[in-house]
C-alpha cells in the first residue's frame, strides 16, 4: 500500500515539474508563432505584392532560423544533464559554446540574407519579387544572431527549470514586434514610413529586445554567476578545455537539425503538391495546416519540458527518474493534443470561421474540404503529440541520430509515399495525402516511444548511443 502511495506522489510530483516547464515554454511558443501570424496580416494591408514579396522573405528567414535553432536546442539536454549531476562548471562551458557556435553560424547566414534576391531569383522568382523581399530581408537579417543569441539563453535558463521570464519575454517581444510594425511600416511617430522594411526592422528590434532582455537578468541575479556563460578566454588551455563541448553541441545538435529539415520539408512538398490540384484544394490545406500548426505549439513546449526533465535525471543517474518523465511527458502531449483534436473535431466550421466568411457562397468549397481536412487533423493529433515528445524525452538521453533517420523514414517512406498513393491511386486528393501525414506521424510515434522504452531501461548499463 504504501508504495502505491509512493509511487502515486512521485507520478503527482513529475507531472507538476513537467507542466512548470512546459506551460511558459509552450506560451512562448504559441507567442513566437502568433509573431509571423500577425507580420503576415499586416504585409497584406501594403498590398497583394508586397505579401508575395514578404511572404517569401519571411518563409527564407525562418527557414534558416529553424534550422539554425535545432543546432542550437542541444544546449538544452547538455545542460540539464550536467545542471542534474551537479556539474556546474561544465553548464556554463555548454552555454559559452553554444554563445560561439551561434556567433560562427550567424555571420553567414547573414550575409545570405543581405544577398537574398540574388537567392530568389536562383530559386526562379521574378526580378521585382526578389528586389522588394531584398528590402525585407536586408532589415531582418540584422536579427539573425541575437535570434540565435536568445535560443541559447532560453536553452540555459529551461535547463535550470528557469523558464517563466522566457515566456515574459517573448510575450513582450511580441507586443514589441506589432507595435513597431505599425509605427515602422507607416512613418508614425515622426519616423519615415518604410513599408515591407519597416517590418523586417520591428523584428530585428524584437529579437535584439529579447536577447538583451535575457542577457541582463542572467548578469543581475547573483545565482547564475556561478555559470560564468558571458566570461570568455582567448588563453589555450581554456580552448582546449572546450573543444570537446563544442564537438558534443555539434553531434547532438546536427541530427535535430536535420529533422527539422527532413519535416519542414515533407511539408512543403505535400504543398507544392496540393497546389497542383488547384486554389481550393491549396487554400483548405492552407487553413489546416494553419490550425494544426498552432496546436502543435503547445505540445513542442511539452515536448521542451521533456528534454529538460529526461536530461536532468539523467544526470542525477536516476533510472526510474528518467522513464517517469519521458512517460509523463509523453502521456501530456498526447492529452493536450486530443483535446486540441475534439475541437477540431466538434467545431470545425467555428475554426474555419476565423480564416473566411463561412456565409459567403464563393466560399463554400473551400469549406467544405478545410473541415474534412480538420477531421484528419483531429485524428492525427494524438500521434503527432506522441512523436513530437518522444523525439523531445529522446533528446534528454541525447539520443538524436537515430531519431532523426526515424524520422526520414517515417515522414518520406511511410507519410509521403503512402499519401501520394491514396491521392493518384485512390483519387483521394488532398484528403489522400494528410492521411498520408497522419500515417507517417502515427509510425514516428510508435517507433520513437518504443525506442525510447529501450534506451531508458539501459540508462544504467551506460549503453545509450547517439
Amino acid at each position: 500500500m504504501m508504495n502505491d502511495k509512493t509511487s502515486g506522489s512521485r507520478l503527482i510530483s513529475e507531472v507538476k515539474q513537467c507542466l512548470l516547464l512546459a506551460v511558459p515554454l509552450a506560451a512562448a511558443q504559441v507567442a513566437q508563432s502568433a509573431t509571423g501570424f500577425v507580420d503576415t496580416v499586416m504585409m497584406g494591408w501594403l498590398g497583394s505584392q508586397t505579401i508575395a514579396s514578404g511572404g517569401l522573405g519571411a518563409s527564407i528567414f525562418i527557414f534558416f532560423l529553424m534550422i539554425t535553432t535545432g543546432m542550437i536546442t542541444a544546449v538544452s539536454p547538455l545542460a540539464a544533464e550536467a545542471y542534474g549531476a551537479g556539474k556546474l562548471e561544465e553548464v556554463g562551458k555548454i552555454v559559452r559554446q553554444g554563445l560561439l557556435i551561434s556567433l560562427l553560424l550567424g555571420i553567414p547566414i547573414t550575409v545570405l540574407l543581405w544577398h537574398g534576391s540574388t537567392l530568389l531569383m536562383l530559386l526562379g522568382q521574378n526580378a521585382d519579387t526578389a528586389a522588394l523581399a531584398q528590402t525585407y530581408l536586408r532589415a531582418i537579417a540584422w536579427g539573425f544572431i541575437p535570434g540565435l543569441g536568445f535560443a541559447v539563453l532560453k536553452s540555459f535558463l529551461s535547463a535550470l527549470s528557469q523558464p517563466q521570464l522566457v515566456m515574459v519575454t517573448v510575450v513582450l517581444g511580441t507586443l514589441l514586434n506589432i507595435t513597431a510594425n505599425y509605427v515602422l511600416m507607416f512613418g508614425k511617430l515622426g519616423l519615415p514610413a518604410l513599408g515591407l522594411a519597416g517590418i523586417g526592422w520591428a523584428s530585428t528590434l524584437s529579437l535584439w529586445s529579447m536577447f538583451i532582455a535575457l542577457t541582463i537578468y542572467i548578469l543581475s541575479q547573483r545565482r547564475f554567476a556561478v555559470y560564468q556563460i558571458f566570461q570568455f578566454s582567448a588563453n589555450s588551455s581554456f580552448q582546449q578545455q572546450n573543444r570537446h563541448v563544442f564537438w558534443d553541441i555539434f553531434q547532438v545538435g546536427l541530427p535535430i537539425s536535420g529533422l527539422i529539415a527532413v519535416e519542414a520539408g515533407l511539408f512543403t512538398v505535400v504543398t507544392f503538391i496540393i497546389g497542383q490540384l488547384g486554389t481550393t484544394a491549396l487554400a483548405a490545406h492552407q487553413i489546416a495546416l494553419q490550425t494544426a500548426s498552432m496546436s502543435f505549439q503547445m505540445v513542442l513546449g511539452i515536448s521542451f519540458a521533456t528534454t529538460v526533465r529526461v536530461g536532468q535525471l539523467a544526470g542525477e543517474q536516476n533510472l526510474k527518474g528518467v522513464r517517469l518523465a519521458g512517460y509523463v511527458g509523453i502521456a501530456l502531449g498526447a492529452l493536450s493534443m486530443a483535446i486540441a483534436g475534439l475541437i477540431f473535431w466538434l467545431v470545425p466550421k467555428l475554426v474555419v470561421s476565423l480564416y473566411l466568411d463561412v456565409d459567403n457562397p464563393n466560399n463554400q468549397d473551400v469549406i467544405a474540404l478545410a473541415m474534412k481536412l480538420l477531421a484528419v487533423a483531429a485524428i492525427f493529433q494524438i500521434v503527432d503529440g506522441i512523436q513530437v515528445t518522444a523525439a523531445g524525452a529522446l533528446r534528454g538521453l541525447k539520443d538524436t541520430r537515430i531519431p532523426m533517420l526515424i524520422g526520414v523514414f517515417a515522414y518520406w517512406c511511410v507519410g509521403l509515399l503512402t499519401g501520394y498513393a491514396l491521392e493518384i491511386w485512390f483519387g483521394l486528393g488532398a484528403l489522400g495525402l494528410w492521411w498520408g501525414l497522419a500515417i507517417g506521424l502515427a509510425s514516428a510515434a510508435i517507433v520513437l516511444s518504443w525506442r525510447f522504452n529501450i534506451l531508458s531501461s539501459r540508462l544504467r548499463k551506460g549503453v545509450v548511443s547517439r
